[in-house]
């Protein structure tokens, strides 16, 4: 079968995507450069189990209006490469530990399933780690967003938070909370009863500015020009 997988690509009628992976080249594709009207449909077969998150989830769920060229993966496993380029198509990987691989959603993409995770999940995974979400000023627009839409639950972003088993989601919920939903809501409440020691910051990424002390969170200065 390898023989003939080599074969049919040096005649044009697939195309390597890596090793052992190929992709059938339409009739009318002038080049087998980039032949997937769907990049998604690799995303099983390059890395096992895994699921669609972070800005690509918000894109999906529409939570942001802003366009990403590279598709976010959030995988068990270490990924050989972090960034890697296929058919065309940056795939940047995460690594997430099993426990905290939960609430996903199954979508069908040219009969393949793909997981990718829920409206809640999104936003707790860009809170575990804003690199996720491409930077925190990108996660508070879809906290924005998320908190007018229809996929709002509060009591599922709560109970989501805790089960990262990682204080610094509480604190960046908590801060996030009060600023766009107001100090009297349930979800500060929440926050505020889990909040753990220690500081942390609201972007690793920026590791600078002040410390909002009731939160233990370094605040970036340019953080207060966000609306």
């Amino acid at each position: 079968m390898a023989k003939s997988l080599s074969r049919w690509a040096k005649q044009g009628w697939l195309t390597r995507v890596k090793r052992g992976l190929y992709a059938v080249v339409p009739l009318d594709a002038s080049t087998t450069e980039r032949v997937l009207e769907d990049a998604w449909v690799l995303i099983p077969e390059l890395y096992g189990s895994c699921y669609i998150g972070g800005w690509s989830a918000a894109e999906y769920w529409d939570l942001t209006e802003q366009i990403f060229h590279n598709i976010c993966i959030v995988a068990e496993r270490p990924p050989a490469k972090k960034l890697e380029e296929i058919q065309g198509v940056k795939f940047v990987v995460t690594k997430m530990k099993p426990n905290l691989v939960f609430a996903t959603k199954t979508i069908w993409k040219q009969n393949k399933r793909i997981q990718i995770s829920d409206p809640h999940k999104t936003i707790v995974d860009m809170l575990y780690k804003p690199s996720l979400g491409g930077g925190i000023a990108h996660v508070v627009d879809c906290f924005k967003e998320y908190k007018n839409s229809e996929h709002q639950n509060f009591s599922t972003l709560g109970d989501y938070a805790g089960r990262m088993e990682n204080g610094s989601v509480f604190k960046r919920l908590g801060f996030l909370a009060e600023r766009y939903l107001g100090e009297e809501h349930e979800l500060v409440a929440l926050c505020k009863d889990n909040l753990s020691q220690g500081n942390a910051y609201l972007d690793p990424s920026l590791k600078r500015g002040p410390l909002v002390t009731r939160w233990r969170l370094f605040i970036p200065e340019h953080f207060k020009d966000l609306a």
